[in-house]
């Protein structure tokens, strides 16, 4: 398995523009809630317990963070946590209401990774790899750590083999 650092550089070369990952704040936890309140239906009990596609989405993706990084991916569970609670929490409305609001997070989101990535000039990463639909939330969570001036020494080898952000300037055909 990758490291931490490859797979945060690995996304971040195709994130270098700040209005870019600006919009990723946005689209992101978006598409992440989205995703947790369509796969919260169906649910099913299991004694005290409700479980639903979302629960073993996000406990694999959880597990994932951890294994990649222990600070990372408490902060990742905890997210991941509220996500299945605000989807769980969806599913339980009429079906006209959850699934409205389920793809209209999901749609409006991704809208906004591609006005991102049009500033970016880039297309979205996972065009080239799947895997990095489970980094865009830890990416989010990782620049927030950044700008927080946290875990400098994960932005200092993802800067070192990609570079720093900045703001592109668009060209135009004359």
């Amino acid at each position: 398995m990758k490291s931490l650092n490859e797979h945060l550089s690995n996304y971040a070369a195709y994130h270098r523009d700040r209005r870019n990952i600006a919009t990723h704040f946005f689209g992101v936890p978006m598409i992440v809630l989205g995703v947790a309140a369509l796969l919260s239906r169906p649910a099913f009990a299991v004694g005290a317990v409700t479980l639903s596609p979302a629960t073993f989405v996000i406990a694999g993706s959880v597990l994932f963070y951890l294994l990649l990084d222990l600070r990372f991916g408490v902060v990742m569970g905890m997210l991941m946590g509220l996500s299945g609670w605000f989807g769980a929490s969806l599913a339980t409305e009429t079906t006209a209401v959850w699934l409205s609001g389920s793809l209209g997070l999901f749609v409006v989101g991704w809208v906004i990774q591609f006005v991102g990535h049009y500033y970016e000039g880039r297309k979205p990463a996972f065009v080239d790899d799947l895997i990095v639909l489970l980094l865009g939330p830890l990416f989010v969570v990782a620049e927030a750590g950044f700008a927080l001036r946290m875990r400098d020494e994960v932005r200092q080898a993802v800067e070192a083999k990609v570079g720093p952000t900045l703001i592109r300037e668009r060209r135009h055909a004359a």
